[in-house]
């Protein structure tokens, strides 16, 4: 390690945990490295049953919410939303046609969304399969809960439930929290993260878009009421910090060297693909868009997309920001209508919204005009190095198809919760086979 990390890093991180857990860990443990999976197997399996004496291991005090008070609760009139998380660590497709030694839940990355209404009971389930070399953790965003000790590591061969109350409205992110702490950097870059969304419990707010119009030969104020009801995207924005060989390199977080910046998992992800290029330009090895690094329809669900809108339509935005990075969220030739963090606009009419690591915002556009939008995060080592997503409002290439005949990626259409307008989806996301697999039941396709 670095020398200049060494007395900051350990020393604060040991002394933080020896505070709050009141355990002893070596430095291996306690600090993520550059592990491959045969080093994470040489170095962890052999210390894995030492960790179940821990008091954080305790089930009965693994959840905020009593699990025999649950029943209770509904009764009272709370509804549960039930989520089973497998954590799960595979090999997953990089840009340039590599790959990454990745940590899931569910064997995909970002994890699958979580959708709630402001007070209900979520009631998480974590399981780690027998098979996995290190124990996984889960913070939860969206909650109220002391970490101490409702995030405590689960071993591999176990399940643990934990439940809470969605209180405060909002996006909310969710991520392993490592071997209790330890190595919370690596599993969560690797990416073991999602995104929770809390619905206000009286639903969102008609939008409020301000124009102009000429009456007698005056310019005026034209406001118009945009209903709530809207269809929905969702953008998780994070960075790969990459050796070689793909697995996770601790030396370039620390320095800020992004090896990829990903968007959902993906670095340009949700650009055009070879059938579309097929359809604009007649020819499907004739690129209509600067990067389309996932052209080739064998690539199955990691083939790339867009994401298709109809001109005049609300959307709703959810964007969560899971790495490290500050994501400076813009889309190119758009105004957005409206910011919400939590349940408080917090701007109207503004070109581009800084938002923060472990940080989300709700973005609310009417796209007015046919073309093509791309939604960055404006700085622009970010933008060449893969955060660029491709809106194709209306049907700018005059190719036939009508308001919502194309279909989205699944991974970027949310699951449908208060002021929802369903769309079309199709198989789309940084996930194994048999993951992809479950998604097309879900979505019947």
């Amino acid at each position: 390690m670095n020398r200049r990390y060494s007395i900051l890093s350990i020393a604060a991180v040991v002394a933080v945990a020896g505070i709050l857990f009141a355990s002893t860990y070596s430095q291996s443990e306690m600090t993520a490295t550059k592990y491959g999976v045969s080093t994470v197997q040489d170095n962890l399996v052999q210390k894995i049953s030492d960790m179940g004496g821990i008091a954080l291991q305790m089930p009965s005090a693994f959840a905020q919410i009593p699990l025999d008070q649950i029943d209770s609760m509904v009764q009272q009139g709370r509804h549960v939303v039930e989520v089973q998380l497998t954590a799960q660590s595979v090999d997953l497709p990089i840009m340039g046609g590599g790959k990454y030694h990745a940590m899931t839940f569910n064997g995909q990355v970002p994890a699958p969304t979580i959708r709630a209404t402001q007070g209900d009971i979520i009631k998480m389930t974590l399981t780690v399969p027998s098979t996995e070399l290190t124990p996984h953790g889960n913070d939860m965003h969206a909650s109220q809960m002391s970490a101490v000790p409702n995030f405590g590591a689960v071993k591999p061969g176990e399940s643990k439930t934990f439940a809470y109350v969605a209180e405060v409205p909002g996006t909310f992110k969710y991520h392993c929290s490592g071997v209790n702490v330890a190595a919370m950097d690596q599993h969560v870059l690797s990416g073991m993260y999602g995104l929770t969304i809390v619905d206000p419990l009286n639903g969102y707010h008609n939008l409020l878009v301000t124009k102009t119009k000429v009456v007698n030969g005056q310019v005026m104020l034209d406001r118009q009421i945009v209903p709530a009801d809207a269809k929905e995207f969702v953008l998780e924005y994070n960075q790969l910090y990459l050796t070689a060989d793909g697995s996770y390199d601790q030396q370039a977080m620390f320095d800020h060297k992004t090896t990829q910046t990903v968007v959902n998992g993906f670095a340009f992800g949700y650009t055009p693909n070879a059938d579309i290029n097929k359809l604009v330009k007649g020819d499907e090895k004739q690129n209509i868009f600067v990067a389309q690094p996932w052209n080739d329809a064998a690539l199955k669900q990691y083939q790339g997309h867009p994401l298709f809108v109809d001109t005049g339509v609300h959307y709703r935005i959810f964007v969560e920001n899971q790495g490290n990075m500050p994501v400076f969220f813009h889309i190119v030739g758009e105004i957005m209508d409206r910011v919400t963090q939590g349940n408080v606009v917090q701007a109207q009419g503004t070109e581009t919204w800084n938002i923060g690591g472990s940080q989300g915002a709700t973005i609310d556009v009417v796209f007015d005009n046919p073309g093509a939008y791309v939604a960055v995060n404006h700085d622009y080592a970010a933008i060449f190095s893969g955060a660029a997503t491709v809106f194709v409002a209306g049907d700018p290439f005059k190719l036939g198809y009508g308001p919502g005949d194309m279909p989205n990626p699944s991974d970027a259409v949310p699951p449908l919760g208060k002021n929802s307008i369903p769309q079309k989806e199709v198989v789309h996301c940084l996930c194994t086979d048999d993951q992809a697999a479950t998604i097309a039941k879900q979505i019947g396709g």
